[in-house]
């Protein structure tokens, strides 16, 4: 099936009260293991790139090997989501490269890293919503900041920072009725990258996990049980994973994730969308450092990117188990951006 809308797949999931994992890469072996760890698991997907993976690769390159892995798998519904963009121009370009979902991350300026005012954020979300719903392409919008600084993106807020900034449930409900946006982006505590929580226990010194305001996704879905919710900087850095890489070399202390009982507590009350980009990241890297350190005469791209691509199909396989979409390829047929259209006219 072509690219679908990620409105359908999250309508859908709700449906069947599951979440869908919505992985960022950067490069064709993380597609192709996304895409083989969607096809063994009959799992629809989405798959997303940030503004850092797109000048690292190009969107263009990125959007042919997104299209190259839905012809190679056609039954797996796939979405193509731009994540975390900073401006209405940056959605458009994606809009116009075939990307059936954009996220208009308006709770940042356009640098990426100051904070907005909830103003600005309403109307540049808006804007985007009203560019692209009459293309049948769906927006993600977010309220409130996440922590942590990655790919060009976040505040980089402290612990105290990142709690004044979470996302307050009321205000939720009217920015949703404001900008018509089909996904929000709520900060609870969560932070982008591997080191998401800056908690010790004062007696040992052991890193502690972040504290996350899961209240305030049972709030929202009280106010909105149609609401779809995203978790961002939602990475559980698997402490097995962290360990192959300072085995072989790396130096990665005082790591931290989210616990994925959190995550699928989250999706029991209207989180659709979940996203991992540390996890892959964190497995491929392992298994490129045991490579050469176990085999340093190798120097074939092939023989430490095949491993690497084979790790990170372990995390996907594992993520998208625990999210709940596993085995969901069959239940619906996938929409066209044109069947969209005519879903949001009929809306309004």
């Amino acid at each position: 099936m072509p690219l679908v809308p990620m409105r359908q797949i999250l309508d859908e999931a709700a449906k069947g009260g599951y979440g869908v994992g919505a992985f960022n890469v950067n490069n064709m072996e993380q597609i192709q293991a996304i895409m083989q760890a969607a096809h063994d698991t009959k799992s629809p997907v989405i798959i997303q790139a940030s503004r850092g993976a797109l000048k690292y690769s190009k969107m263009i390159y990125l959007r042919n090997l997104i299209q190259a892995a839905v012809e190679e798998f056609p039954e797996v519904p796939v979405s193509m989501h731009l994540d975390h963009g900073n401006s209405v121009e940056t959605c458009i370009e994606a809009i116009k490269l075939d990307f059936t979902s954009v996220m208009i991350d308006g709770s940042l300026a356009e640098d990426g890293k100051t904070p907005n005012t909830y103003e600005a954020n309403v109307a540049i979300t808006r804007k985007v919503v009203e560019l692209a719903h009459p293309l049948g392409v769906t927006v993600e919008g977010e309220l409130g900041c996440l922590g942590g600084i990655e790919d060009g993106h976040g505040a980089g807020l402290s612990v105290d920072e990142v709690n004044e900034h979470l996302t307050d449930p009321a205000q939720a409900e009217d920015f949703v009725k404001a900008t018509g946006v089909d996904a929000l982006a709520v900060a609870i505590g969560t932070s982008h990258g591997a080191y998401k929580s800056g908690r010790k226990d004062p007696v040992s010194g052991k890193m502690l996990p972040p504290v996350l305001a899961m209240e305030r996704i049972h709030q929202i879905h009280d106010r909105m049980p149609n609401c779809h919710m995203v978790m961002h900087g939602s990475s559980s850095v698997p402490q097995e994973l962290v360990d192959v890489i300072n085995q072989y070399g790396g130096k990665m202390p005082n790591t931290f994730g989210i616990a994925i009982e959190q995550i699928q507590d989250g999706i029991k009350h209207g989180v659709r969308k979940i996203n991992v980009d540390t996890d892959s990241r964190l497995a491929m890297t392992g298994a490129v450092r045991k490579l050469f350190a176990e085999k340093p005469e190798k120097f074939d791209p092939r023989d430490w990117l095949g491993p690497a691509r084979e790790a990170a199909y372990q995390v996907y396989l594992a993520r998208m188990t625990a999210f709940g979409q596993a085995g969901h390829v069959g239940d619906y047929m996938g929409m066209t951006l044109a069947d969209m259209i005519k879903v949001y006219a009929a809306a309004k």
